[in-house]
């Protein structure tokens, strides 16, 4: 066995082309394993007689806020999409790749995944019903599921307008966000502008991205400007202008620093990108030097999208299957304590297993090529290895 794995190990190692950065795939895996840690440790699916409802240990416990700003890695995604686009749009223009070819290859490996989850998701929905489940606990196991198609959604719109974005200066959209909080919080204008956030707001890291690629971003001064300047504002948006400390939802909270995002949000990203930045040398020195971990990042890659769609409807399952032995603390109980977290945390391996087994289920979709796309035209490339291993090497 340990043979097996080493073999495995040295093919993803001498099958990833030497121009690799290695740093890129290693980025976009932490942010992937970030949010779905966050969602894991701040989603709480609470037992209440015949129904289920959703809460937060942020709700119960608020000093745990810093837990937020480990797992809420959703600008670093952002940033990584934007360098990522941009590098391959750029690489298609050169090959005179069409647009609408490039578009579709980099939107099919995104939403093929999707298709598999809204059928389940619908044949499950239809077999509650069925059977008499309360409607209060069906739009709460559906929210929960279909919650990450947001993220999609708004990664597929950036993707598609990359070619305007290229050369956007990522201030443009951090002035949107600024304005729009002043009116709604300082202003009291209408709230419904913040949804505009949600394009402006991650249009910032994505740009710092298109930026990246561009070469603006190489010296060691770009990531710490970044990461001081997003650290200040942030902490003083929270101390001294009102701005929430937990930079995702929590229940019952009167503003949301990520639905839509705020300005406190974009701060805290614009730090998280540099961090980002900083760690790129460090990062690629390390997955030289450990075989190991580099295939690990590529195996994550290789499933990115398959393992951020299904990683509510594991928890979901976990949480239901428990169900048969009583309302276990950690699971189906208050998030109101300590000891509910450090219960949480030991139900994380149990999750990490039933999100494997959607992953092996699910994973091929991720990777299937749609009807026709062999009759379409294709640019020259140098040919890859023709196995998973190489798969896993290549940019998502």
């Amino acid at each position: 066995m340990r043979r097996a794995v080493h073999r495995a190990v040295h093919h993803i190692n001498t099958a990833t082309p030497p121009h690799r950065d290695r740093a890129v795939d290693a980025l976009r895996a932490l942010a992937i394993l970030g949010i779905i840690l966050g969602h894991w440790l701040v989603t709480a699916l609470v037992a209440d007689g015949t129904t289920l409802h959703t809460t937060s240990p942020l709700q119960h416990l608020p000093r745990l806020a810093p837990i937020s700003w480990l797992f809420q890695t959703l600008a670093v995604f952002f940033l990584v999409g934007g360098h990522v686009a941009t590098k391959s749009h750029t690489s298609a223009q050169a090959q005179g790749t069409p647009y609408t070819h490039w578009l579709r290859t980099r939107l099919t490996r995104l939403f093929l995944p999707v298709a598999a989850l809204l059928t389940l998701w619908t044949a499950i929905t239809l077999t509650l019903l069925a059977t008499g489940t309360r409607m209060e606990t069906v739009h709460t196991l559906l929210k929960l599921a279909l919650s990450p198609l947001w993220f999609l959604l708004v990664f597929a719109a950036l993707t598609a307008a990359t070619p305007l974005l290229t050369r956007l200066n990522p201030l443009w959209p951090l002035a949107v966000v600024l304005h729009l909080d002043l009116i709604r919080f300082g202003l009291g204008g209408p709230q419904a502008l913040g949804w505009i956030n949600v394009a402006a707001g991650w249009l910032v890291p994505y740009t710092l991205g298109a930026a990246w690629t561009r070469g603006e971003l190489e010296r060691l001064r770009a990531g710490w400007t970044l990461l001081v300047s997003g650290t200040v504002a942030t902490a003083a948006l929270i101390l001294w202008v009102g701005y929430p400390a937990s930079m995702v939802g929590v229940p019952g909270a009167r503003i949301s620093n990520l639905n839509p995002p705020t300005l406190a949000a974009v701060t805290f990203g614009l730090a998280q990108c540099g961090l980002a930045l900083l760690l790129r040398g460090p990062l690629r020195r390390a997955l030289r030097r450990r075989p190991m971990a580099w295939a690990a990042v590529a195996l994550v890659n290789l499933s990115a999208m398959t393992v951020f769609l299904w990683h509510q409807t594991a928890m979901m399952a976990t949480t239901a299957t428990g169900l048969a032995a009583g309302r276990l603390p950690g699971l189906h109980t208050l998030p109101d304590s300590p000891a509910w977290v450090a219960a949480r945390v030991g139900w994380l391996p149990v999750f990490t297993l039933a999100l494997l087994l959607c992953r092996s289920a699910f994973h091929g979709y991720e990777n299937r090529r749609p009807r026709g796309a062999s009759r379409e035209p294709r640019p020259r490339t140098s040919p890859q290895p023709p196995n998973s291993s190489a798969q896993a090497v290549r940019h998502a």
